[in-house]
């Protein structure tokens, strides 16, 4: 299905929900990006609810449908039903945007990981464990916005890792440095549809209550595919 025919089903899908189901939905929306799953292979987020900061009391969201994990997955299964795929992912995020509702105050940490993200991408200081308040995907992945940060606690610096990454597994190198580190890695296949981090830290100490966290320089690495 191409992206101006998903567009339309989505649209149409969307006047069928109760209106009550979308109060505080600011935009239902299709995206042309695919989201690969950071571990299991063949699978996709096919869509996503997005806090909003309106400056309200309440809370609101966007609704984004991935038309090109849609493809993905239609590529691996054929006879798809991308009307009932669609209405699937569409309640699913809006109940996320219902539980949010119910539960406002967990979005506080989301905001502040997000914004926490944006300081990081453009150079500025910002809090190493941001990562951890934000959306747990798997044991110890974790999303903000469309990057995927993988935590990994030790003692020292390793001189390499091994990660999974949609079904593969890739090395990379480990610079000789204190932690905490953010290994930014590219190489990946399928591509990501923002940033792969590998954040290396270590266990919080006592230590750890009196000494104010730095904030890690950006390495870029190139993971290489060896499963």
């Amino acid at each position: 299905m191409q992206l101006r025919d998903f567009q339309t089903l989505v649209d149409r899908l969307a006047k069928e929900v109760p209106p009550s189901y979308l109060e505080g939905v600011v935009a239902v929306e299709v995206s042309p990006k695919t989201v690969p799953h950071p571990i299991r292979a063949g699978v996709y987020t096919l869509g996503e609810c997005i806090p909003v900061e309106t400056g309200g009391e309440t809370v609101s969201s966007r609704v984004v449908l991935y038309h090109g994990s849609f493809q993905a997955l239609a590529g691996e299964r054929p006879g798809l039903d991308w009307r009932d795929e669609a209405w699937e992912t569409l309640l699913h995020e809006l109940r996320h945007h219902l539980e949010w509702r119910a539960h406002a105050a967990d979005l506080d940490a989301y905001d502040w990981a997000a914004e926490q993200n944006f300081q990081r991408a453009d150079g500025e200081s910002f809090d190493p464990l941001f990562h951890l308040s934000g959306e747990r995907v798997d044991e110890g992945v974790y999303r903000v916005d469309d990057d995927i940060f993988w935590d990994v606690v030790a003692r020292r610096s390793p001189p390499e890792l091994e990660i999974p990454w949609h079904g593969r597994r890739y090395r990379l190198p480990v610079p000789a440095e204190e932690p905490p580190l953010f290994l930014d890695l590219g190489g990946l296949e399928p591509e990501p549809a923002g940033e792969v981090i590998v954040v290396v830290r270590r266990k919080p100490g006592l230590a750890d209550l009196f000494r104010r966290p730095r904030a890690p320089a950006s390495h870029h690495v190139v993971a290489r595919r060896v499963g």
